[in-house]
């Protein structure tokens, strides 16, 4: 079901808002009346977000949040709803990344990574549910990443914590079919391709290279507006970036191959020939800015990037005929 008022007057909470998607879509939402709950750490880059939600015509209320501890988050959204009288939709959107071997990543950054993307996002959903209920219904939106089907090499914790929000998205909605008072609350997932947004600057890193997005490179905009159409046509599950779709129907169609294939473009592509010295990012504390964008020009570079990506299709499908003609 979709929310049960329009955009205009409802209200919406955005975890991860301080930076990336999470602010482009609290824009987004703001440029059509909203009124957004901005979540995240960083306290000065979500003034700056809410300052421009303002602008742009919303209403913005600040919540400094660490998602990983379900005290703060539930918090989060009791002040969401006593400063604005309701709740109408949810996006659990923060999220962290390490990369390195698995043997190269420290396990309290591997852990802090699944905490926060994963506990995160179930620590949301909890806090969200009693809210969207006394609402008398709305829309959660789980933002679960393309890795959430595929993978990609040197992302271990990244990758398996997406996969768990997906699966945690999937359960949810399952249990919510058998109560009666959840029959209007949507759970969506949204699964973006690569995306030109700080993510790759604030990542930790042990991997003695620089992270860089894979290509084809996507601007936030148009994972902010895959949700904003989730929030008014609810789905169970949609991509954002046409790559994305491609990516996930070539995992189902050719999973060993495609695991292979992408084994060797993710460790041409997932990270660069400059070196890094280790970092934790922004693991022990925020860097955001309040800035939607990177520094990878997603919207110039999207059409050529996306060939890019066809042409990894059709290198998988070559593979496929290649194996099957010998085979016969």
């Amino acid at each position: 079901m979709p929310l049960t008022a329009p955009l205009s007057e409802s209200t919406i909470v955005i975890t991860g808002a301080s930076g990336g998607i999470g602010a482009a879509t609290a824009r987004a939402l703001a440029a059509r009346g909203a009124s957004v709950v901005l979540a995240a750490r960083g306290v000065e880059a979500l003034g700056r977000v809410a300052a421009d939600c303002r602008a742009a015509g919303g209403r913005a209320l600040v919540v400094p949040t660490d998602v990983t501890d379900p005290a703060a988050v539930t918090d989060l959204a009791t002040r969401a709803a006593a400063a604005t009288g309701r709740i109408d939709g949810w996006v659990n959107n923060a999220t962290e990344a390490v990369y390195g071997l698995l043997t190269d990543v420290p396990p309290e950054e591997f852990r802090r990574v699944v905490e926060v993307n994963l506990l995160g996002t179930a620590y949301g959903m909890r806090a969200a549910l009693p809210h969207l209920r006394a609402a008398g219904g709305g829309v959660l939106v789980n933002n679960a990443s393309v890795l959430a089907e595929i993978t990609m090499p040197y992302m271990s914790s990244y990758n398996a914590a997406k996969h768990g929000v997906r699966g945690l998205s999937d359960t949810v909605r399952q249990e919510l079919r058998h109560e009666p008072w959840a029959r209007r609350i949507s759970v969506c997932t949204v699964l973006p391709a690569t995306i030109d947004t700080p993510f790759f600057a604030n990542a930790a890193n042990h991997s003695g290279r620089r992270p860089a997005p894979p290509p084809p490179v996507y601007p936030p905009e148009v994972v902010a507006r895959a949700i904003i159409r989730m929030l008014e046509r609810p789905r169970r599950e949609t991509y954002a970036g046409a790559a994305a779709a491609l990516l996930g129907f070539q995992w189902r169609l050719l999973p060993g191959i495609t695991e292979r294939v992408l084994g060797a473009y993710g460790a041409r592509t997932v990270l660069s020939d400059r070196p890094a010295p280790d970092t934790t990012g922004n693991l022990t504390g925020s860097r955001a800015t309040g800035r939607a964008r990177g520094e990878w020009h997603g919207m110039g570079r999207m059409l050529a990037r996306t060939g890019a990506a066809t042409g990894l299709a059709v290198g998988a499908a070559a593979i496929l005929t290649a194996r099957r003609r010998r085979a016969s």
